[in-house]
């Protein structure tokens, strides 16, 4: 049997062929109208699957355009993409050493099956003050694992480098802002002090270069998790930290940087407005009614303390992650 739609396009190719590249528009339209009813009819003839697919097809064509011509970033776009949560005008965000994880440890099973419950009813997200290489290996446990599908805002160094469902946002250079010969004298200056320090323990990699910022330890981030508690202890009484940041605001007074007490053994450098608040900039506009933090640095000089402060959140100290466990169960009914 002939396919009266083949058999019908095969006419209709034939008129254009023939006739359609003729100098006389009245009568090229005339071939255009006939080969359009002549599909039309065949169309109508066809079987109701075949219809459907048709149409099927076209709506799908239709909403993909409608799709590529909204930005992926606008409002109206991230309120649909959270729409389906009970809370979905909520965002809750997370410190990540001493909040979500014991410091510079991985988080535990139950941190993350909360985590996944919670992002059931609202928006979550992290803003760490490490790099994102070092907060991968603290809140993904498993191969199947992926903060960048886990968490709908991933905030590193700051917010200095933000993704948002598992794409880059942007991105900051600390080098590129500060120069580099700014920066040598102050790595030189941090370097110096440190060989003069008389301190129990020291091990290795006393300035670590992070693209947002510089992070300085007085005893080394190679300290295993035994000394790095011991060295905390030690500082919350000789208060090495808070005597070395000293030291450099006097020194690089000029240089309008931010020292920032983080974790248990360091502490952070970066551009004045370089904190935590930072990561607001890329949610401001998004529509969100509220906006949770949660830290544990939240005094005057920790790291958490601006975001805390900031009038555009509500914010929560913590002391551990299960008291991080504690306020989020009751504070939204998990």
């Amino acid at each position: 049997m002939i396919d009266r739609r083949e058999a019908t396009s095969g006419v209709g190719d034939w008129l254009l062929a023939s006739f359609g590249s003729s100098g006389n528009p009245p009568l090229r339209r005339s071939i255009v109208r006939l080969t359009s009813y002549l599909f039309l009819s065949a169309f109508r003839a066809s079987s109701p699957i075949l219809r459907r697919d048709f149409r099927n097809r076209t709506s799908i064509s239709s909403a993909q355009s409608k799709r590529h011509l909204q930005p992926a970033n606008s409002p109206s776009d991230m309120a649909q993409s959270f729409s389906s949560r009970p809370l979905g005008s909520t965002l809750v965000l997370f410190d990540v050493d001493g909040t979500l994880t014991p410091a510079r440890r991985s988080a535990s099973p139950e941190m993350l099956a909360l985590l996944r419950k919670l992002r059931q009813k609202v928006v979550i997200g992290f803003v760490g003050g490490s790099d994102l290489v070092k907060i991968r290996e603290q809140l993904e446990t498993s191969p199947s694992e992926s903060v960048l599908e886990n968490f709908d805002y991933c905030f590193a160094e700051n917010g200095l480098t933000a993704y948002k469902a598992g794409e880059l946002l942007a991105t900051q250079s600390f080098i590129k802002h500060l120069g580099e010969e700014k920066y040598k004298k102050l790595v030189n200056f941090c370097l110096r002090e440190i060989s003069e320090l008389d301190i129990p323990i020291k091990r290795g990699t006393f300035v670590e270069f992070r693209n947002g910022m510089i992070n300085v330890s007085p005893i080394g981030r190679n300290a295993s998790t035994a000394e790095r508690i011991e060295f905390e202890n030690y500082d919350k009484e000789a208060l090495v930290r808070a005597k070395f940041i000293e030291k450099l605001k006097k020194e690089f007074a000029s240089f309008d940087l931010t020292f920032s007490i983080g974790g248990q053994i360091s502490f952070d450098v970066f551009p004045t407005g370089w904190n935590k608040t930072y990561a607001l900039r890329h949610v401001e506009n998004a529509g969100f009614k509220e906006i949770h933090f949660f830290g544990d640095k939240t005094y005057e000089g920790g790291n958490d303390y601006e975001i805390f402060e900031d009038c555009r959140t509500i914010g929560h100290t913590v002391t551990c992650p299960e008291d991080t466990m504690e306020i989020l169960q009751g504070l939204f009914h998990l």
